[in-house]
């Protein structure tokens, strides 16, 4: 074969493979999609998949089914999603925690984060709320910093999991203050709040999702939005900047991920609808319902993807954070 036959051959290869994936565009979806998601039912990442799983559906006329996959910081369900089918029938809701930190803080990964996955949009950002058992004896951040210096490794503080936001919240609140203490980790956020409110963990960051009605009531104690601004459900809550941590301010953010190789037109499609969803007000009001705010990074989401893995290691490094 002559150099010149070998390259048209590439080329009509090419050319084939590219009409393929555009008919497969245009006939895309021909049935269900599942949207695997890190967290248990009821949770903050159940509940953001769910607001653009079901939006998502309407317009692409299939269901966009919700597959829960708890466990491991997300890298249970990260792993499950990267070794899926690249067709356009799975994608995955992920975290800063499962595509920027986990990579630095567990030692044995089976997926590479940066290589087995295609990001398509970020679709919200989600500041976490430390909040307290009303019976623990401070009401203030200031006080319960106070109170963990005096009393080090004896406040038994909760997570949604090793390596989720609110743990990498915690360990940057307690690097911030100067504090030590006891770190329980959950299987996601509606078991953190269950034993928060049960007397069996402190205090915790977590996602105002699972936290807004038990703090109205007064079965949880409010102290402080980890966020750059107040939260407008919880507007007498000061931020950590406000209490005197502004260096410990951590946002959680949520995005979605094809497998690699997923053909680009469906990610095409993909970004071309969520760009549109996140930019309704509907969108915006019950994403504060659920206690975040649209994602505005659009299609410049894969920079900041990669931005924040360098952002993570910086953290990691410094914090100590490790996943045994």
């Amino acid at each position: 074969m002559t150099l010149g036959n070998f390259s048209l051959r590439a080329v009509m290869a090419l050319a084939a493979s590219t009409v393929a994936f555009s008919a497969q565009a245009e006939t895309y979806p021909t049935r269900e999609i599942t949207m695997v998601v890190i967290g248990p039912p009821g949770g903050a990442t159940d509940q953001a998949a769910r607001l653009v799983a079901n939006r998502m559906s309407e317009r692409l006329g299939k269901p966009v089914v919700v597959n829960n996959k708890p466990g491991a910081g997300g890298n249970i369900a990260s792993e499950y999603v990267a070794r899926s089918n690249p067709d356009g029938y799975t994608i995955m809701l992920g975290t800063q925690g499962t595509h920027a930190f986990n990579q630095y803080l567990y030692k044995d990964l089976r997926f590479d984060p940066a290589k087995d996955f295609v990001p398509v949009r970020g679709v919200l950002s989600l500041p976490s709320v430390l909040v307290a058992n009303p019976s623990t004896p401070y009401t203030s951040v200031k006080e319960l910093v106070d109170y963990a210096k005096k009393n080090p490794n004896k406040i038994a503080s909760a997570s949604a999991g090793m390596g989720t936001g609110t743990h990498l919240a915690l360990a940057l609140f307690n690097k911030v203050a100067g504090t030590e203490t006891m770190h329980v980790p959950y299987k996601g956020s509606s078991f953190v709040i269950t034993d928060l409110v049960g007397g069996r963990v402190d205090f915790a960051f977590d996602y105002p999702v699972g936290a807004l009605q038990l703090i109205h009531s007064g079965k949880l104690r409010a102290l402080a939005v980890a966020g750059a601004n107040r939260f407008p459900l919880l507007p007498d809550v000061p931020t950590l900047a406000e209490s005197g941590y502004p260096e410990a301010e951590f946002t959680t953010w949520f995005g979605l991920f094809f497998p690699a190789n997923t053909p680009a037109p469906i990610v095409d499609r993909w970004r071309t609808e969520l760009d549109s969803i996140v930019q309704e007000p509907s969108y915006a009001e019950a994403a504060l319902r659920i206690g975040g705010e649209p994602f505005q990074s659009g299609g410049e989401f894969a920079a900041y993807v990669k931005a924040e893995r360098i952002k993570a290691r910086e953290l990691v490094l410094s914090t100590g954070a490790k996943v045994e």
